[in-house]
């Protein structure tokens, strides 16, 4: 009963707290079923609560995991924002790569079809020609209309050969009766070249003793003529010929001895190859008496340009030797190295102690005078002039803006024209050294403004600097006068290399090149003296065939600073025409 009073306590307190319909229903239970229904709800209560709980902490798993996924796609959507500006970055400096390099491309095409199409020459308009003036027509070129030419020019210290023409029938051609001659003649002149192979057969007179002495052998002759190669068939003219033909005029030797076949005279390739592997040996004492006087001057233009010599080297790759040129008032001396270096250039003026050396802006010229701080280098101008022409020529959006540092360039050079016009020490050359001077300064002002201006193009800013690198070497002019603006004279001394580089591409063989660079060096520096080429190789290798097919033990009659006024003059005049005369050839 005790037990029924507890449960009906505890159903009236949970009858009390509802209004249930079964309120006021009585249930009667037994101790042990109201233990089990205690326990019972304990559990439901227990597992409520964890259901609670557990529910709790999802909502509160659930909640960090919205806050995790919403903190990742700010993480995700800030680092797509970041590679997004990062690609964008990179795709305009691609961009400007690509336009960049599109723009050197269209310059060096551009570059490429003026040397390959475009004039030769660097001569090119200003700014001031770019700009048209109202009312001025540019003047032509040339012979102009009405102008007095120079008339024709008669060669009379030619050789005259006399054709009388006649009338076939002098008559009338009337009454048929004959034409009285009448004194003098009606003359006229027409020029003409007769180049002819010819045999010169030498008779050599032979005498016997007519005396008893007993001396001398049964039967003499007078001795045989010296031959420039011994026991060779060909003569002096031959070789001088030939000399003359490659290295003077540049043509190749299997067109020269086809030129000989068709004039009668056949050549084997063999004979010579063979004759000018024994002639070069000759030229040897006259090329080292050059060097030795271009090394007692103290200014000199140097420059180098590619030779083949078809020969392998060990540890070169390729053929690709370099001719060198070193030219002072005296002398033009050529040289032939595999290299390109400064050993070259110390090779050639190393003993000399002091100097002033014209030449490009090439690096081994300013190694050389690093080692040599004695030698002063004083760079071309024309190089500084063709950086500006090159660029507006690559980039036709700075033509003007180059073209107005041409003018410049050639306002300096009318300057220093003007300024060596006078003597020095002269009131005039005092006037015109200072404005030249000014004019630099104001140059070099320009320049520097110029470079300190951010929204300077790069190839424009290039072509500056490189000038504000080398302006103490373009200003040697300045303190020395004698010395030219440019390197032009070197230039000029390669273009017959050149030509000849361009007809039979280099040489075949080393002494061939040697020889190659010997034969320019006499040349070039008999016509540096105004020496007719032919009248001094025929008279030098005249003299080697009187020492004995060797050279002359006194080779000052051939240097040109040696010779004495009278020599000179022979020397500068042409040959003399040697071989048979003949009469009587129809010249027409």
């Amino acid at each position: 009963m005790e037990a029924v009073a507890i449960e009906w306590d505890a159903i009236s307190a949970i009858g009390r707290a509802s209004t249930a319909p079964f309120a006021e229903v009585y249930v009667r239970l037994t101790k042990l079923e109201h233990i089990q229904l205690v326990m019972e709800a304990r559990s439901w209560k227990s597992l409520h609560q964890r259901a609670v709980g557990r529910l709790q902490q999802l909502q509160d798993s659930s909640r960090r995991f919205v806050a995790q996924l919403g903190e990742q796609a700010e993480q995700r959507e800030a680092a797509w924002h970041a590679t997004l500006a990062l690609a964008q970055e990179a795709s305009r400096q691609r961009e400007a790569a690509l336009l960049a390099e599109l723009d050197q491309a269209q310059a060096k095409v551009r570059d490429l079809q003026q040397r390959l199409f475009g004039r030769k020459s660097e001569r090119s308009k200003g700014a001031s020609e770019l700009r048209p003036q109202a009312g001025l027509k540019p003047a032509s070129r040339g012979q102009r209309c009405g102008a007095p030419g120079h008339g024709r020019k008669m060669l009379a210290h030619l050789p005259e050969r006399i054709e009388t023409v006649g009338l076939d029938s002098p008559q009338c051609p009337a009454c048929g009766q004959a034409l009285a001659e009448f004194p003098g003649t009606e003359d006229s002149e027409v020029l003409e070249i007769e180049v002819k192979a010819y045999r010169r057969l030498i008779r050599r007179r032979r005498y016997r003793p007519s005396c008893q002495c007993g001396c001398m052998p049964g039967i003499v002759s007078a001795p045989a003529p010296c031959r420039l190669i011994e026991r060779g068939k060909f003569g002096i003219s031959v070789w001088a010929g030939v000399l003359l033909d490659k290295y003077l005029y540049g043509r190749p030797s299997h067109r020269l001895l086809q030129d000989l076949g068709h004039h009668g005279l056949d050549m084997s390739p063999g004979t010579l190859t063979g004759a000018l592997h024994t002639i070069a040996p000759m030229f040897a004492p006259v090329v080292d008496a050059m060097l030795a006087k271009l090394r007692s001057e103290q200014h000199w233009h140097a420059d180098e340009t590619r030779w083949a010599v078809f020969v392998p080297v060990d540890g070169k790759r390729g053929y690709r030797w370099y001719l060198w040129v070193y030219h002072s008032a005296s002398v033009v001396h050529y040289v032939l190295d595999a290299s390109r270096s400064a050993q070259v250039i110390d090779d050639e003026l190393g003993e000399v102690a002091y100097g002033i050396i014209s030449c490009d802006r090439y690096s081994a010229y300013k190694k050389f005078a690093r080692l040599h701080p004695t030698f002063l280098l004083a760079f071309c101008w024309a190089h500084q002039r063709r950086d500006f022409l090159e660029l507006a020529n690559a980039h036709p959006q700075l033509l003007a803006w180059a073209m107005t540092w041409v003018d410049a360039i050639a306002q300096i050079y009318r300057r220093n024209d003007l300024r060596l016009a006078q003597p020095v020490g002269s009131p005039q050359y005092a006037e015109h050294d200072i404005a030249l001077r000014r004019a630099l300064q104001d140059m070099a002002e320009e320049r520097a403004a110029a470079l300190s201006q951010a929204t300077l193009a790069e190839p424009a800013l290039k072509v500056l600097a490189s000038m504000d690198r080398h302006w103490a070497g373009l200003l040697v002019f300045v303190d020395h006068p004698a010395v030219p603006m440019d390197n032009n004279i070197a230039e000029r001394a390669h273009r017959t290399p050149v030509v000849g580089r361009k007809n039979f591409y280099g040489s075949g063989s080393l002494w061939s090149g040697q020889l190659a660079a010997a034969m320019y060096t006499l040349l070039m520096t008999v016509k540096l003296h105004k020496i007719n080429p032919r009248t001094w190789l025929l008279a030098y290798l005249q003299a080697c065939c009187d020492a004995g097919n060797r050279t002359p033990s006194d080779i000052r009659a051939f240097l040109p600073w040696a010779m004495t006024a009278s020599e000179l003059a022979v020397m500068r005049a042409c040959p003399k025409a040697s071989g048979p005369a003949v009469e009587g050839v129809d010249s027409s």
